[in-house]
C-alpha cells in the first residue's frame, strides 16, 4: 500500500480535529443556531459580554459543551495512544487498553457510588476517586497475579487480565441487578457503556496532563516499542531491556486509562481500531504511529458524541455504543483489505 507522507496526515488530521470540536460546540439538541453558539463560543474565549437573555444558551455551549468536546477529545486522544502502546506490550493485534481488566476493575468503584452512594463525603468527585482509586486497585492486582520470577510475559499479562476482568463484570452486574432505584442501574449501565455527560471544566486539566505525559513518554521510546513488537529475543538484542520496558509501559497505560475511565466510562473500540487504522496509513513505525493516533482517536470519539447526543435527541445513547456500531464495519473492511500488525498481515 502506498503510505502518505507523514506531514500531510497530521496537518489533515489537525485541521479536521479543529472542525470536528467547533462541530461539536455547534450542534446539538438545544436549537442554539449555529451563528448564535460560535458567537457565545467567541464572548467565552475573549472575555466579551453576554446579554442576559443569552445566559441561558451560553451556559449550555460554555459549561456543557464545550468541556465535553475537549474531554472527548482528550480521551479519544489517549485511548488511542495506549492502544498502540499495550498492542506492542502484549504483541497482540485484538489488545486494547481494556485487555487488562482496568476498565472493570474501575466499573466496580464507579458502581459501588452511583448504586450504593460511597464515598457521598467526596461530593461531586465521588464518581471519579472512586474509579480511579479502584482501577488503581484491579492494576495492582493484575501485576501481582500476572508477575513471575522471570518478569511480566505478554501471554500471562492478557490471560490475568481477561481473567480478572470476568470477575470484576461478576461484581458488577451482582451490584446492577441489585440495585433499589432502576434509574440507578440505567445510570450504571450508562456510565459502563462509556458517556461524556458529566463532563465539566474540572475534569478536563486532570485528564488532559495525564494523557499528554503519558503520550510524550511513549513518543520518546517509539524506538524501544519497535523493538519489543518484534519479540523480546530481538528487543534484546537491540540493546532493549524487555522485562523493564513491559514494567514500564504496564504502569504509564494503567494510569493513562485509569483516569481516562474515571471521566468518560469504559469507552471501548477507539483503542483497538484507530492503530490499525493509522499502521494501514504510515507502516507500522511506532515514531509515526504515535504521532497521527492521537489525533484520529480525537476526532472519531468527538464525532462518536455528537451522534450519541443527536440520534435519539433529547435522549442520549451512550458514546460507546456509537464507537461500536462504527467502528465494527469500519475494522472489518479494514480486515478484509489487508493491514499492517507488528511486522505481519493480518
Amino acid at each position: 500500500m502506498r503510505r502518505t507522507p507523514l506531514a500531510l496526515l497530521t496537518v489533515a488530521l489537525a485541521l479536521l480535529l479543529a472542525l470536528s470540536l467547533l462541530a461539536g460546540v455547534v450542534l446539538g439538541a438545544a436549537g442554539i443556531g449555529v451563528g448564535d453558539s460560535l458567537r457565545l463560543l467567541w464572548a467565552g474565549l475573549t472575555g466579551g459580554t453576554v446579554s442576559a437573555r443569552d445566559a441561558a444558551d451560553y451556559t449550555i455551549v460554555w459549561e456543557i459543551r464545550l468541556p465535553r468536546v475537549v474531554l472527548g477529545a482528550v480521551a479519544g486522544a489517549g485511548l488511542a495512544s495506549v492502544g498502540v502502546a499495550v498492542q506492542a506490550m502484549v504483541r497482540n493485534a485484538l489488545a486494547d487498553p481494556f485487555v487488562l481488566g482496568i476498565s472493570s476493575g474501575a466499573a466496580v468503584g464507579a458502581n459501588a457510588v452511583i448504586l450504593m452512594g460511597a464515598f457521598a463525603s467526596l461530593g461531586v468527585w465521588a464518581l471519579s476517586v472512586s474509579a480511579f482509586g479502584s482501577a488503581l486497585a484491579a492494576t495492582a492486582l493484575v501485576y501481582a497475579v500476572a508477575r513471575t520470577p522471570r518478569g511480566l510475559t505478554p501471554l500471562r499479562l492478557i490471560l490475568t487480565g481477561t481473567a480478572l476482568a470476568y470477575g470484576f463484570e461478576a461484581i458488577t452486574t451482582v451490584m446492577v441487578f441489585s440495585a433499589a432505584r432502576g434509574e440507578a442501574a440505567r445510570s450504571a449501565m450508562m456510565w459502563l457503556l462509556g458517556s461524556l455527560g458529566g463532563a465539566t471544566w474540572a475534569q478536563v486539566p486532570i485528564a488532559a496532563v495525564t494523557v499528554a505525559a503519558g503520550w510524550a513518554w511513549l513518543r520518546r521510546r517509539a524506538g524501544a516499542l519497535n523493538a519489543i513488537a518484534m519479540g523480546d529475543e530481538t528487543a534484546a538484542a537491540l540493546g532493549v531491556r524487555p522485562e523493564r520496558l513491559r514494567r514500564e509501559l504496564f504502569v504509564v497505560t494503567a494510569a493513562v486509562t485509569g483516569t481516562l475511565v474515571a471521566v468518560s466510562g469504559a469507552i471501548g473500540f477507539v483503542g483497538l481500531m484507530v492503530p490499525h487504522l493509522v499502521r494501514m496509513a504510515v507502516g507500522a513505525d511506532h515514531r509515526r504511529v504515535l504521532v497521527l493516533a492521537p489525533l484520529a482517536g480525537a476526532v472519531l470519539l468527538v464525532w462518536a458524541d455528537v451522534l450519541s447526543r443527536l440520534l435519539l435527541a433529547p435522549a442520549e445513547l451512550p458514546v460507546g455504543v456509537i464507537t461500536a456500531v462504527v467502528g465494527v464495519p469500519a475494522f472489518l473492511l479494514l480486515m478484509r483489505r489487508g493491514g499492517h500488525a507488528f511486522g505481519g498481515r493480518w
